[in-house]
Order: C-alpha cells, then structure tokens, then sequence
C-alpha cells in the first residue's frame, strides 16, 4: 500500500479508526480535568481542616503516588489484557475512587462533632485522590501509545498531540468546577465545601462507567506496534530488554525532568504573580472595576483581580492571579492544537529541540527579572510546554513493537520529577525571590532539549515519519 495516500486515522489494513480516536481522546480530557480539580483542592483544606501549606501538599505527594505505585502494575496488565480490557480495568478503578469520597465527606462531618481527628477525615480524603489517581495511571499507561498506533505510524506524534489537547481542556475545566464545590457558600455566606466536594467525583465515577460501557462494546482493535527493534524475535544476539534502547531510557529522564518544570511552573504561578508583577496601573483596577459592574454572568470573574499591598502599590490578588493562570491554559492549550499541525509536516525530536530551547531562553529572561517582559514570558513557558509530554512520549516507545505497553509505564512513572524538583524551585525562590527560581526548569528545559536533538543518535533512526531504525 503506498504510505502517502493514508490519512490521519487509516490502518495499514485501510480501517478508519477516527471513532476510536475519539473514544481514546475522551480518557484524556478525564484525567486533565480529574488533574485540574486537585490544583484547587489545596486552599480547601487548609482552611476546613486547619492545615499548614506544607501538610496540604499532601494532596499532591497522594495524586503522584498512585501514579508511581501503579505505573508498573498497568504496564503489565495492559500486556496480559490488551488495550480495551485495561482502559475498562482503569475506568472502574476510577469509578471506585469517586465514591469513596461519600464516605470520605462522611468522616469529614464527624471531625466537627468531635469523635474524629482531622488527621483521620484528611487521610480518607487522601485515599480517594491516590484511588482515582491509580485507575488514571492506567489510562495514561495505556491510551498514550495507543494514540500513536490508531493510523500511519508518520503521525504518530501528530495524533497523541491532538488527543494531548483534550487534556489541555479538561485541565482548564477542572478548577473551574473544582472552585464550584470545594468553595461553595450558603446565603448567609458561610462555607460548604466541606459538604459539597463529593459531588464533582460522584459524577466523574457515574461519568466513567458510562464510558467503560462505551468501550466494552466499541471497536477497539489491539493494534501491535511496530517492532522495529526486533525485541519479539528469538534470533541468538538480540537483546530483549527495553533498556538497552537508549531512545527509550533517556525519554524516561527527559520526562522525568519535563513533568519537573511543568509542575514547578504551575505550582508557583500564582506566587510569580502576586510577587513579581511590576506595579499595576489603576486604570487597570478602574476599568476592570467597570466592566465588573455591568457584567452580570461575569460580575465575580473580572471583580478582585488587583489589590494594594502593604506598601500601598496595586498589585495582582491571589484571585486574579488564579483567573489568570487560566489564561496560562489558554496558551497551552494553543501550543497544542498548532503543535499538532506543525508535527504532521517537521520531524518530532527537531519540534521538541526547539521548544525546549526556546523555554530555556525565556526561563532565563524571567530569572533576570526584566519586568513586564519577564511576565510576558511566563505565559509563553506554557507555550513551549504544550507539545513535549506526548511528543516524548512518542519518541520514546518508538520501534518496540509489543514492549511498547511495558516501556509506556516507565515513562509514565516519570511524573515523579513532579514531586521532587518543584521543591528546589521553591528552596531557591524562598532563599531570593521568585524569578530566581526559574532556574530550576530552565536547566531541566535544557535536558529536554538534548534528547530531542539528538534522539536520531539514540534511535539510529532518522525520525518517526515512517523510517525504520537501522543499525540493529
């Protein structure tokens, strides 16, 4: 068959598989928006529990812990399942998640009657996190590669960057109705978060059996990867093992330094913000004021964006700093969607070189505090941040065939740069200021940027549009 009348989602067998695309794409706007509502979460238990910023971080050790313990377990049962019984494996783990936060909220009201600890009622809360987090790292072990199998191999990258957009938008989704509920008042102005947090999971846990359904009777073909590698065959002199493939090894550690970054910069976007920010002008506060007061649907969106300080300057609030971080999405959400085109026409790993090069740049600018072009520069961090997770993702499982599964929940298991590196970002903003902290994913960018060039040498293959590796 002549590769270049293929499309986008045509099997080599000529199969379209666009509805299985966008059955797959479905998983990812889950756990972006499943993502989005734990960003929010924090600020609610520090102030229903009494919980230092420190002890609410929890939240977040409790979410990448389900994804650390099970990234292994997935990889292995998505070998022994195939890809749909292993995303229907995940979905109910989620679903499993989500109602646990019923009795969760229970035990939570017992804390204010006394007969529990709030240590007790946090740490059923944790449970759920780390539950829901579990079953999501099956999804993503498994609906990651399978993106880049569903049509011509030349476009791999290509479509698990538009399902990667999915996610983008249903990390923009989550704190929106994560705010809803974890922040919610009665009419006399009082909180009821405390009541009312469950409700979102609930739904995400009646959502994904739905969805589970869907797929137990979806076309949804166990498509082999290419095993370019040779890893499925016996002949003597063949290594078997994934590690010794140095494409796929340094694309753990290019993910494990990406996720950093990316975790670095939108943990302490609000902070740059309301530290960082030059003076605010009031006409700024005036006209946003303004278009508050004859804006009804958007009244409390546009109300609160600035505040004066101590020092009486006009500042970014913590409020607007958390609207804005939306627009932050926004841009990463762009990056995707035009990432998305620019990888159907150039070569992922130059793509990825380039990004991250870029990113490296503009951390610098932001480290060397030049004002208002430094804050310019944060919004263009999540730009250049937009196509690196999936494209990673791609060049990393590249060529291995049936391994591709187990190689997959290694490079998901990577998250855990997430947890670990954002807190030097914090130690050298604490011990200067924000901007300096930059530095931090700026040399992690700087990693990601020397496996994207040089994965040709790593792969011994020219790139992912439909080259073989060579050199066996």
């Amino acid at each position: 068959m002549n590769t270049d009348k293929k499309g986008l989602f045509i099997a080599g067998d000529g199969t379209n598989l666009m509805f299985t695309f966008i059955l797959v794409s479905s998983l990812f706007l889950l756990w972006g928006f499943c993502n989005g509502m734990i960003d929010v979460m924090d600020k609610h238990f520090q102030e229903e529990l009494g919980l230092s910023k420190s002890q609410s971080a929890w939240v977040q050790f409790a979410h990448y812990l389900g994804y650390f313990l099970m990234s292994i377990p997935a990889g292995w049962l998505a070998s022994k399942l195939g890809y749909k019984g292993g995303i229907i494996a995940g979905l109910l783990i989620v679903a499993i998640g989500g109602f646990w936060f019923i009795p969760a909220t229970h035990i939570n009201a017992l804390v204010h009657e006394g007969r529990v600890s709030a240590t007790t009622a946090f740490v059923a809360f944790l449970a759920g996190v780390c539950a829901i987090a579990t079953g999501l790292t099956f999804l993503e072990t498994i609906a990651n590669p399978y993106t880049t199998v569903l049509g011509d191999l030349r476009y791999a990258a290509t479509r698990i960057n538009l399902a990667q957009s999915c996610n983008g938008v249903g990390w923009i989704l989550g704190p929106i109705v994560g705010s809803m509920y974890f922040y919610s008042k009665d009419a006399a102005g009082h909180n009821t978060g405390s009541q009312t947090l469950y409700i979102p999971y609930v739904g995400i846990a009646f959502g994904v059996i739905v969805i589970a359904a869907i797929f137990y009777f979806a076309n949804v073909p166990d498509i082999k990867m290419e095993d370019d590698y040779h890893l499925d065959d016996a002949a003597p002199g063949v290594s078997h093992s994934i590690w010794s493939h140095p494409h796929f090894v340094m694309a753990v550690a290019a993910q494990f330094f990406y996720v950093a970054a990316q975790a670095g910069i939108f943990s302490f976007f609000i902070n740059y913000m309301t530290a960082e920010v030059p003076a605010i002008p009031g006409s700024w506060d005036a006209t946003m004021t303004k278009l508050a007061a004859n804006s009804g649907f958007l009244h409390d969106w546009l109300r609160g964006w600035f505040e004066t300080n101590a020092a009486g300057v006009l500042t970014m609030s913590n409020k607007g700093a958390s609207n804005a971080a939306s627009l932050g999405l926004l841009c990463f959400l762009i990056g995707r969607f035009s990432g998305a085109g620019l990888l159907r026409k150039f070569s992922a790993h130059k793509i990825v070189g380039l990004y991250a090069t870029a990113n490296v740049a503009i951390c610098f600018l932001i480290f060397c505090k030049l004002g208002w072009l430094s804050v310019v520069c944060v919004f263009l961090t999540y730009f250049f941040m937009s196509i690196m997770f999936p494209t990673i993702f791609a060049l990393g499982i590249f060529g291995l065939g049936a391994r591709a599964k187990k190689a997959s929940a290694f490079i998901v298991m990577a998250i855990m740069g997430g947890a670990i590196i954002p807190k030097l970002m914090g130690y050298v903003a604490d011990k200067s200021n924000m901007s300096r902290g930059f530095i931090v994913p700026m040399f992690c960018f700087a990693f990601v940027a020397f496996y994207g060039f040089n994965w040709p040498k790593f792969s011994k293959a020219e790139s992912l549009h439909g080259v073989r590796a060579v050199g066996h």
